[in-house]
């Protein structure tokens, strides 16, 4: 599991990104599984994922977090990175970030696929 803390403060709220790689819905099951088994992770508002999967296409979950789901599909469809999973945490910080919580997504998933590429 390549994750990185800390990406992104703002107005209270923090954001993580998490991922490696996953075989089918089982695959995605386990990685959530071990992510939320460290309480942290388990505790934050939101843990919005996405996955393009060999054996079953597409995959995604707002987690609550309405829309950011389809920003890691993209991004993770034009890199042509399958079998691996995406997650941005967001712990709320009691401040509504209103389309910026978007642009951190974004910033999120490009701080990954930039590590994932330099070998994790």
């Amino acid at each position: 599991m390549l994750r990185i803390e800390d990406v992104v403060r703002d107005r209270g709220s923090r954001y993580a990104v998490s991922g490696g790689p996953v075989q089918g819905r089982a695959g995605v099951s386990a990685f959530l599984a071990t992510l939320k088994r460290e309480k942290k992770y388990a505790k934050a508002t939101h843990n919005t994922w996405a996955a393009v999967l060999s054996d079953g296409g597409p995959q995604k979950n707002d987690d609550g977090e309405s829309g950011a789901a389809a920003i890691i599909l993209k991004m993770l469809e034009r890199e042509g990175l399958n079998d691996h999973i995406v997650v941005v945490t967001r712990w709320y910080g009691g401040t509504h970030l209103g389309g910026d919580r978007f642009a951190h997504v974004v910033t999120c998933v490009r701080a990954w696929l930039d590590a994932w590429r330099k070998g994790g």
